[in-house]
Formats: structure tokens, C-alpha cells, sequence
């Protein structure tokens, strides 16, 4: 099986990203873009992001998954704690998220370590949820083999007469992780493949380091 994609060409034409116009402050970049992007952009998820992790067998492993918050701290997830994400986080909690918002043509790509948020924090996230999701929280062991999607099913089941009328409390196992940045890069898609590229940088005074890179 084969298809030659080398005629797949597209003229980047909607922005520019300059050095002398970015903030110190790499999130405050990346609040401007979120919203501007938000509002403006015919993009039904915008806090879709890649997560790359190194996995236990050494191996990279990228996934979607949705960020729920960024603070000044960072950026928040949620998960299973258990699944195959969260134990390659715990024994390399070095990552890097992906933004890829192609209406927009931009892209940001932020270096990070992860680390698990409060239990209290993960608690009320976790009461904010539908019923449906808090269940599918506990039905699934994330990652794990299962013989047929009936064995989730017959699951859900069984816990939703268990939990009739009861309160559901968060699993041990699923929670919140936040990944506090080391490095930003912001990427702005521009005619002739010139594309802008503006890298931040970490310092140990804990300010950035900014810079513009080639394409």
C-alpha cells in the first residue's frame, strides 16, 4: 500500500508572531492565543493537547487528552492515575504537551515536569462531572487488557444499581496531574514556509529566556 501526499501544500497567511511584540511571560502568550482562538476559530475543543510521555518499555508514547485548567503554575489534566500515562509519568515525570490549532495555524509546544495535584483539588473536579463519567472513572481500569467491551458494559451496569441514589466519591487511583512549564514554544504559520517560531526559556532566577528560532 502506498500514496505519495508531496502535492498535500498549504500557504500559511494569517498571522505573525514578532519578537519585539511578545510578553516576558510565556502564559500570558499563551492566555492571549487560548482566547483569541476560543472566540475567533471554528475549533470545537480548544484545549485538545498532546501529551507525550517516555514509557516504562523506553519508548515515547503521544495521546489527545483535554487540558481543564492553567494557572500561573501550569497546565492541569486528569486521569487514571494506574493507566499506562500515569505510571510512565511516575517514573519520568519530564513531558511535553502539544497545541496544534490549525484554523488559527499555530501551534504551541510546552516542556514540563508533571506532578499530582491535591487529593482536595482532584475531589472537587471529580464532583463536578456527570454521573455517566464519575461511573466510567471506576469502570475502567485505563490501559488494561479486557476480553469485550460487554465485560465495560455489564460494569457500568452493576455500578449504576450499586450507586442508585448514593453519593459517588473519587477513586484513589484517578486524578489530577499539573505540568509545570521549563519551556514554551510558540509557532505562527507564515508564507514561504517562513514560519515564526518564539522559544522561552526557563532561567534559574526563574525568568524567561526569549528567543526567536528558524524555521
Amino acid at each position: 500500500m502506498e500514496k505519495d501526499l508531496s502535492n498535500y501544500r498549504k500557504s500559511y497567511e494569517k498571522g505573525e508572531l514578532l519578537l519585539n511584540k511578545v510578553p516576558d511571560n510565556p502564559l500570558e502568550l499563551f492566555r492571549d492565543w487560548f482566547i483569541e482562538v476560543d472566540t475567533h476559530f471554528n475549533i470545537e475543543e480548544t484545549n485538545a493537547m498532546t501529551i507525550s510521555t517516555i514509557g516504562l518499555d523506553g519508548y515515547p508514547k503521544s495521546r489527545v487528552v483535554l487540558l481543564k485548567k492553567y494557572t500561573h503554575e501550569g497546565f492541569i489534566f486528569y486521569t487514571n492515575y494506574n493507566s499506562e500515562k500515569g505510571k510512565a509519568i511516575g517514573s519520568n515525570p519530564s513531558v511535553c504537551l502539544s497545541f496544534f490549532w490549525h484554523s488559527a495555524e499555530r501551534q504551541v509546544i510546552i516542556k514540563g515536569k508533571a506532578e499530582k495535584i491535591a487529593d482536595n483539588l482532584s475531589d472537587g473536579y471529580f464532583e463536578s462531572r456527570p454521573r455517566g463519567s464519575q461511573l466510567g472513572a471506576i469502570v475502567s481500569d485505563q490501559s488494561e487488557v479486557i476480553p469485550d467491551r460487554n465485560t465495560l458494559e455489564l460494569k457500568l451496569r452493576n455500578l449504576e444499581e450499586h450507586y442508585h441514589e448514593r453519593e459517588i466519591k473519587r477513586p484513589s487511583h484517578w486524578g489530577g496531574f499539573i505540568v509545570k512549564p521549563v519551556e514554551f514554544e510558540f509557532w505562527q504559520g507564515r508564507p514561504n514556509r517562513l514560519h515564526d517560531r518564539i522559544r522561552y526559556q526557563l532561567q534559574d532566577d526563574f525568568n524567561w529566556k526569549i528567543e526567536r528560532l528558524s524555521p
